[in-house]
């Protein structure tokens, strides 16, 4: 059974892969207008623009003096935010474009299906995250199913330095969402929208700097508005599950947005129900049940601890206030005390404890 109290934010991991899924079948109806690169760099500054007027509204909506529900960035957060956008938007997007221009497509479609196992394994050796034997399956089973997807049998694939340029870029997104995690506690729509802008306004440079004409009007509107959607929100809730559920099983679920474009590419593009989706899409299911089924269960202690991020007041947060911290939940600079007990609980903001 699903312990929906402890799993409720994988289902904000499962609707931000929705939302990207739903992004690829769009967006290839516009690489009939726009080079991939000034695709890729609008779909990102999309992103941007629109949780900037998202932000805009939400303050206008509260009104200037009332405190923001999430806190400011602080000093200490910048350095991750700095190697996340350079990993993920900068480096990442180069070492793709340089692989693809000496792979073939299907095999770079293979290889991208390898960016949630990398995950799980940066998040288990680099960053110390928790990861049970039910999440490697997982992790295995949607790499298993996303090979079957992405298979042709006409497929040259072949080991060369344009291959390991593509497993190269599905390194720095894992890096991007493991340095994520780690200000995940920071108000999401800042964090997207950061990172939306750099990579959205790198990725245009680099598209005029190799000859982009200007595109037009509706393809540009278009893009804009599938990046909003496919990338901008689609980063908020991932970033909200990233504080909740830890890398490696938000990484899983959202490994389910392969699965999702195809079966809108089914659904409303008209393509064909095959033998392989419907292989792929049971092995799909069978992972994001392995990982909404986990149960995790033991004693653990909680060292000392001083953060800021959104909360309520909860087992973990019986914190004194000062009077003007606003109505739950809300964000501030709170202590925790050591404390010693056990419930069910992932590897969120307050439980990153050995194992």
């Amino acid at each position: 059974m699903i312990d929906l109290p402890l799993q409720r934010y994988a289902f904000f991991a499962l609707i931000a892969a929705g939302l990207f899924g739903a992004s690829t079948p769009l967006a290839k109806l516009l690489l009939g207008e726009l080079p991939p690169i000034a695709l890729a760099g609008l779909l990102y500054l999309g992103s941007g623009l629109g949780l900037i007027a998202v932000r805009l509204a939400t303050h206008m909506w509260r009104g200037a003096n009332r405190p923001a529900p999430e806190p400011p960035l602080a000093a200490g957060d910048y350095p991750w935010l700095a190697g996340a956008v350079i990993a993920g938007g900068v480096v990442a997007p180069i070492l793709l474009l340089w692989g693809l221009s000496g792979a073939s497509a299907s095999g770079a479609s293979l290889l991208l299906n390898l960016e949630g196992v990398i995950t799980t394994l940066v998040a288990a050796v680099l960053f110390r995250e928790a990861i049970g034997g039910r999440v490697w399956t997982a992790a295995a089973l949607m790499l298993a199913g996303g090979l079957v997807l992405s298979w042709q049998p006409q497929a040259e694939f072949k080991f060369s330095l344009h291959a390991l340029a593509i497993v190269g870029a599905c390194l720095c997104w894992a890096l991007d969402n493991n340095l994520t995690r780690k200000i995940s506690a920071n108000d999401p729509v800042v964090l997207a929208m950061i990172k939306g802008l750099t990579a959205g306004s790198f990725n245009l440079v680099l598209a005029f700097a190799l000859g982009l004409q200007f595109p037009p009007t509706k393809a540009l509107a278009g893009a804009l508005a599938v990046g909003f959607l496919g990338y901008g929100v689609s980063l908020v809730l991932f970033i909200l599950a990233l504080r909740h559920l830890g890398a490696a099983r938000t990484a899983a679920h959202f490994s389910t947005a392969p699965f999702i474009g195809a079966a809108i590419a089914i659904l409303a593009l008209g393509e064909p129900f095959t033998v392989t989706f419907g292989v792929a899409l049971a092995l799909m299911v069978a992972a994001t049940w392995l990982v909404l089924t986990e149960q995790h269960l033991h004693e653990h202690t909680h060292e000392y601890m001083a953060h800021s991020h959104r909360h309520i007041h909860d087992e973990h947060h019986q914190h004194v206030h000062r009077g003007d911290e606003g109505p739950e939940p809300h964000g501030h600079w709170h202590e925790h005390p050591p404390m010693t007990h056990a419930h069910p609980h992932l590897p969120d903001l307050h439980h990153r404890h050995k194992h």
